[in-house]
């Protein structure tokens, strides 16, 4: 069979670079570029340093979901050692807090395998920032805010995705997972933990026929499957919701609370039902973070067959670091919402490598 080269490239979708096709987009880039200034100046406003911390690391990050490009580095001498693409700058800003620095921000590129959609990009720019000293509470209200002057640098006035939508200058709702899995599931999750621990078999009871349940899940899977299905596409409709109080056993590296161990001081907040931002009340004993590293490895290795290494500098400044809250905010979908974007990929300046 003859081959027809000039057919087969008539064929292929058109590049992202052709005039026309960009075009299409450059109202959204146009968006990014205000709401980037704007960001940069509320923050300079509030005494933060920008702060540029290294994409290549010891560790990307020891969460039992979250996937890592790997590379190698050759040092002088020859030898060849492994550095993972970064899944957040958390690790190095802390370091940073560590090191006496009171608040940071950066705008991060980060990279994560195993995530590509409409909401999902392989590499993608992550808005993180740090206050020393300062309760959780302090880093959610800067994310309200910030979503609101993201909305006002385009002059959006609601934001709109998949047949919801959200005011973003509205006061927002205030509500705590326990809360959220009563309204949305009708389960009462704080009874499925003890000690800082969830009861996998109480959790599956509550939720049998809710969703469906594999005999390898764990408790943590159930949360999750109850969580994506019944509970985020109820939330941030009309308004912002701020969803605070996460179990213990979804603690991260969130402390928990002093007064209820069985609650992790922890918030995501929500538009139209996506999720924009992931806060903490920092953990800083250093022991125990290292044990939840190690359990999230385990079962990273159980999953999927690897681990991801334990950056010890990260572990030793983690025990020097001082009382602080900090947050991570998608700024690729944030700024999707407030320009009106259909997708993330509409967003972003260049696509991902090796996509048109």
């Amino acid at each position: 069979m003859n081959r027809n080269p000039i057919a087969e490239t008539a064929e292929l979708p058109s590049p992202w670079w052709a005039p026309a096709r960009h075009a299409d987009v450059r109202p959204f880039l146009m968006a990014r570029s205000a709401v980037t200034r704007a960001v940069r100046a509320w923050f300079d406003e509030q005494g933060f340093v920008e702060v540029e911390t290294g994409i290549l690391q010891v560790s990307p990050g020891n969460e039992t979901h979250l996937h890592a490009p790997r590379t190698e580095l050759t040092r002088a001498d020859g030898e060849r050692v492994s550095r993972y693409l970064r899944t957040s700058p958390e690790f190095a800003c802390k370091k940073l807090l560590a090191a006496g620095e009171q608040k940071v921000f950066e705008l991060a590129r980060v990279f994560r395998d195993r995530e590509r959609g409409d909401l999902h990009l392989p590499e993608f720019t992550m808005l993180e920032w740090y206050r020393a000293g300062e309760a959780y509470d302090a880093v959610m209200t800067d994310c309200v805010v910030i979503i609101a002057h993201a909305a006002q640098a385009t002059g959006i006035g609601q934001f709109s995705f998949r047949g919801k939508v959200a005011d973003p200058f509205a006061e927002p709702e205030l509500l705590t997972v326990a809360g959220a899995f009563e309204r949305f599931a009708g389960i009462d999750l704080l009874a499925t933990i003890a000690h800082g621990a969830g009861d996998r078999a109480r959790l599956a009871a509550a939720a049998k026929g809710q969703v469906r349940i594999s005999d390898d899940d764990t408790w943590s899977d159930i949360f999750s499957k109850v969580l994506v299905e019944h509970v985020e596409p109820k939330l941030g409709q009309g308004r912002l919701t701020v969803l605070f109080e996460y179990p213990a056993p979804e603690a991260a590296l969130a402390r928990t609370k002093p007064s209820d161990p069985r609650i992790a001081e922890r918030f995501e907040i929500y538009a139209c039902g996506v999720e924009l931002a992931n806060g903490f009340g920092e953990l800083t004993d250093a022991r125990e973070q290292r044990h939840r590293f190690t359990e999230a490895m385990d079962e990273k290795q159980r999953r999927y067959g690897e681990r991801y290494p334990l950056d010890e500098d990260f572990l030793a400044a983690v025990g020097q670091m001082p009382q602080a809250s900090g947050v991570a905010l998608g700024f690729d979908r944030l700024v999707m919402l407030a320009s009106g974007a259909l997708r993330i990929d509409q967003v972003v300046w260049t696509p991902p490598a090796g996509e048109a």
